[in-house]
């Protein structure tokens, strides 16, 4: 999908359909009612007869104005003006270009970044508006035999905006085509099967990326994976014949010896549950278990598209966890990289026994900062439903730093509570800790088994359990939290 910014009279535009709002009530956009006076007031007399209300989300195709150079005019209803905040209006940029989808239209032109926001100007809209218009557009129907049929694809879009905010909205365009890069990278490998994308797969993946990009890409294998001492991981591993890989993403064009900033993924490519084998229904969807690892990858993808003068590492943890002969079994013992001992009573809590090797890894690069992403609880999708993405955290400042990169690129998270108190839910026996607590606050629990191997650096976990896919009629990987990540890195870069 190509982009472009411009600033034009939308009366004047051509294009193969230009989109502009209604507010309820049937009351006019400024670009509305620039192309009501370019058609001799064709709009007020179809809003007249009653064709569109300004109901939020709606819209209405009109062909072939009289005196408008442009093939369509798409008008989109906006919703009550005294309401319309940053939510309606990606709903309105969703429903447009959602509806454009069905035109034929090769090119469109869209007028909705003039609406005025309160604390967002127009390099926000501008960002957003190319973010969703290409996950609007995102198909992933490489595995079909054939193609859907369909209307011609849309190809190019151009957002129309002021003069005055030119400059901002070009930089705010460029940024969104990387993040939308990134996040389209991140939905092409969590929504393919388990039986392609494997562990092997994934670091084929990342050498590719690497050669693409620039960015140093090492892919360790399971002899490799043991010298290291990395058992809390190989034990997850151990169930399956997909053999294990440890991949390690070094992007440095930041200043010589500065500390890294380090996002840790988990990859677990399908998750049956091991021999605490999860129930039948929806279990496909565990193919999305390696949501947290497509985020890392395309988080690095958008990151060299950005330009941005960092210095991060991506590690990816990544196996199968499958139940068989040689499986982990509840009450097995194992030790971490860490060298502390952990009791395995739930094999289907995998995430963060994969993640805590990956954790303690990264310890050699004396990071600044450490991000983990997992689609690690349940009990997350409970706390949170599909909204907000859950944020734990050791350091308050970096807690901020995460919120506040959600905030910006409305791919938002929630900070959660981690106090001493859950702490103590985490007890064994016959080892240091067990891998899980009982059910209540399943989400914290989890978080705080993680923070046992996160002493040495500033820490954030992001449970995206809720927000990594979706299921139903739209199944599919969301790209989450791939903006996040890339608002939280170009905030430290600059």
């Amino acid at each position: 999908m190509e982009f472009t910014i411009k600033s034009a009279s939308p009366g004047k535009q051509k294009s193969g359909c230009v989109v502009v709002g209604v507010y309820d009530g049937r009351k006019l956009s400024p670009s509305a009612q620039s192309i009501d006076a370019s058609s001799r007031r064709y709009l007020s007399g179809v809003l007249k007869r009653g064709d569109l209300d300004g109901k939020l989300g709606t819209t209405l195709l009109l062909q072939k104005l009289p005196h408008v150079p442009a093939e369509r005019v798409l008008l989109v209803g906006l919703g009550r003006e005294r309401e319309f905040n940053e939510a309606a209006y990606r709903k309105a940029v969703t429903a447009a270009a959602a509806a454009l989808k069905s035109t034929g239209a090769a090119d469109a032109t869209i007028c909705l970044t003039e609406l005025p926001l309160k604390h967002r100007g127009a390099g926000w809209k501008v960002e957003q508006a190319v973010i969703l218009v290409n996950d609007a557009c995102y198909r992933f129907d490489r595995l079909k035999s054939k193609a859907p049929e369909g209307k011609r694809a849309l190809k190019k879009v151009t957002l129309a905006v002021e003069r005055a905010e030119m400059k901002a909205a070009e930089a705010a365009c460029a940024r969104g085509m990387a993040i939308a890069s990134g996040m389209s990278f991140a939905k092409d490998l969590g929504n393919l099967p388990g039986n392609i994308c494997t562990p092997t797969y994934l670091g084929e993946q990342a050498v590719e990326l690497g050669k693409a990009t620039g960015i140093k890409v090492t892919v360790l294998d399971r002899k490799q994976i043991e010298a290291l001492g990395m058992n809390c991981f190989l034990a997850v591993a151990q169930g399956s014949k997909q053999p294990p890989k440890f991949i390690v993403m070094e992007y440095m064009h930041g200043k010589k010896g500065e500390a890294p900033v380090a996002l840790v993924g988990k990859g677990i490519t399908f998750d049956t549950g091991g021999i605490s084998i999860k129930p039948a229904p929806e279990m496909d969807e565990m193919k999305f278990d390696m949501c947290g690892a497509a985020s890392v990858l395309g988080t690095m993808k958008a990151l060299a598209a950005m330009k941005l003068p960092l210095n991060v590492v991506g590690v990816v943890p990544t196996t199968e966890n499958m139940p068989g002969g040689n499986a982990i079994k509840p009450g097995d013992i194992v030790t971490t990289m860490s060298g502390q001992t952990v009791e395995i009573l739930n094999t289907d809590a995998e995430g963060r026994l994969i993640l805590c090797d990956a954790l303690t890894y990264v310890e050699r690069y004396k990071p600044s900062a450490v991000i983990d992403i997992a689609t690690l609880t349940g009990a997350m999708v409970i706390a949170l439903g599909h909204v907000a993405t859950g944020m734990f955290s050791n350091d308050d400042a970096l807690a901020q730093e995460v919120v506040n990169a959600g905030d910006s690129s409305w791919d938002r998270a929630w900070h959660m509570p981690m106090w001493d108190d859950y702490q103590e839910q985490l007890k064994s026996n016959f080892a240091d800790i067990p891998n899980i607590a009982s059910r209540a606050g399943g989400s914290i629990t989890a978080a705080c088994f993680l923070s046992r191997f996160t002493k040495s650096y500033p820490w954030a976990h992001l449970d995206i359990a809720g927000t990594g896919w979706k299921s139903g009629a739209e199944k599919g990987a969301t790209g989450r939290p791939v903006a996040l990540l890339a608002h939280f890195l170009a905030k430290r870069a600059a």
